[in-house]
């Protein structure tokens, strides 16, 4: 008996151990990734005292390396693991792998008009348009939470964007370029994963999914690069800076692998836990990108930040504490939303 409660003890030990070494290197992959995302958007590479460099300026070429490299793992993944049977066309995926491709265009563009802090806290006020998409096209209501939350969220992304100090670099202005960008990021993204949603209706694993989107992905963006001539010049950007190559590939294998990990935690975690490692992330994200790159943050602009993520949190505390009380209710009962 003593034996078989240790044995059981030792698994459970090791399997805790395993999942928050994955969910460990998931941060780290992700944090990598910003971090080399501003890296590449907004800094020359090739400076010396007499030449002040060149920068990088189609992220085209980025999607297509992030992509493709998705590609390759997910197929690879597919192939060595057992899947759910296939049973969606495969039409269906371009429409999410185009969305898809112009969400992360218009991410990478963003960083030339706005500070990544800005960006992050524009991903985290997402909601903000859902909720109002929802209530107008949908007539969704929303329980009261929902709408203080959305409200915390707003009041505190606007306290950072309105903050300036005497210091302030120039980099972390917000221009109309940037707003634009960002809408369309935010746009894009919002479709993307509400048609994924649909395609899940085909009993379909989360790496099928990948790989399917990715396939389009990879021939949308080397048919654009073609076109314009644009891979050529990216290539040889690339052979004239070796930095860059590096900074290029390593930012491609921390996407992909950032995608599994996702998928990963999903399953193993949840979407409660999950939600909160990712709002983890971009409140890290935002401290490693002013300590790096040196974006100055006034203190009613770190107030709106602390806001902004209190706010997150205390929306997961209360979806969760909403799905317990629905759990406990009898069969066919059906829960009264409230509208505030």
């Amino acid at each position: 008996m003593l034996q078989a409660m240790q044995a059981s003890w030792c698994q459970a030990s090791c399997s805790f151990s395993t999942s928050r070494g994955k969910t460990t290197l998931k941060q780290i992959s992700y944090l990598t990734w910003g971090v080399l995302q501003e890296r590449v958007m907004t800094r020359t590479y090739g400076a010396t005292e007499t030449d002040p460099g060149e920068k990088f300026k189609d992220s085209q070429f980025l999607v297509f390396m992030n992509r493709i490299l998705a590609f390759t793992v997910a197929g690879l993944y597919c192939a060595l693991t057992k899947q759910p049977r296939h049973g969606a066309p495969m039409y269906k995926y371009s429409f999410a792998s185009l969305s898809n491709i112009l969400s992360s265009w218009c991410q990478y563009e963003a960083l030339k008009y706005i500070s990544f802090p800005t960006q992050v806290l524009a991903k985290a006020s997402k909601v903000i348009p859902v909720m109002l998409m929802g209530k107008l096209v949908s007539r969704k209501s929303y329980e009261y939470w929902e709408y203080l939350t959305a409200a915390l969220i707003s009041v505190g992304v606007s306290m950072f964007l309105l903050s300036s100090g005497p210091d302030r670099h120039l980099s972390t202005v917000t221009t109309f370029s940037g707003v634009v960008l960002l809408a369309g990021y935010i746009l894009f993204d919002s479709f993307t994963s509400n048609w994924q949603d649909a395609l899940f209706t085909y009993k379909m694993s989360s790496v099928q999914m990948m790989f399917g989107v990715n396939v389009f992905s990879c021939l949308f963006t080397v048919g654009s690069l073609l076109e314009q001539g644009a891979l050529l010049e990216s290539a040889r950007f690339m052979a004239r800076h070796s930095e860059f190559a590096v900074h290029a590939v390593l930012l491609s294998v921390c996407s992909a692998c950032g995608q599994l990990f996702i998928f990963y935690t999903i399953s193993q975690f949840g979407a409660a836990v999950f939600t909160i490692i990712m709002t983890l992330r971009q409140a890290f994200a935002i401290l490693l990108s002013c300590l790096i790159y040196g974006h100055a943050v006034t203190v009613v602009g770190g107030l709106g930040v602390a806001v902004v993520f209190a706010a997150l949190f205390l929306r997961v505390y209360a979806r969760s504490r909403m799905k317990k009380r629905v759990k406990k209710l009898p069969v066919g009962e059906v829960p009264v939303q409230k509208v505030w």
